[in-house]
């Protein structure tokens, strides 16, 4: 993209039911503004949802917020949206996250617990750090 330049944005969310919301009008915007397809937007506002729920219902971060970065770059002239997701909680280890059993799920009251299968199949790269100081979900796609 000729004369590109590049693009950041920082948003704070409070743990509250419904400001994932928020955070998927940012990748709207950017999304638009990269020129990405209304699939590939759709897919990372569905990504960013899954990661702010997975964040709310399970940091239990002192200070009741989630952080969110979004970067609109280039990587050897290939467009990009990059986000990144923060929370201040405790941390948990993803290699001991259970792969969700589908036949199990379906019978199950409860549908929950596919967010970060859900996360790794719509984005392009994905990345989880996560410490006794909180986890941060960085998730990257393609235009």
């Amino acid at each position: 993209m000729e004369g590109f330049e590049r693009r950041e944005l920082h948003l704070s969310i409070p743990v509250a039911p419904d400001m994932e919301i928020a955070a998927t009008a940012q990748v709207t915007a950017l999304g638009e503004w990269l020129d990405m397809g209304r699939d590939k937007i759709d897919e990372m506002k569905m990504a960013v949802v899954e990661a702010c729920i997975n964040a709310f219902e399970h940091s239990h971060t002192p200070d009741r917020r989630v952080e969110l970065d979004f970067v609109a770059d280039e990587d050897d002239g290939r467009l990009f949206l990059q986000i990144a997701v923060l929370d201040g909680g405790r941390g948990f280890d993803p290699a001991k996250i259970p792969l969700p059993d589908l036949a199990a799920k379906l019978k199950s009251d409860r549908k929950r617990g596919w967010g970060l299968k859900i996360i790794e199949s719509l984005m392009d790269d994905v990345k989880i750090e996560s410490n006794d100081r909180g986890t941060r979900i960085l998730m990257r796609k393609y235009r």
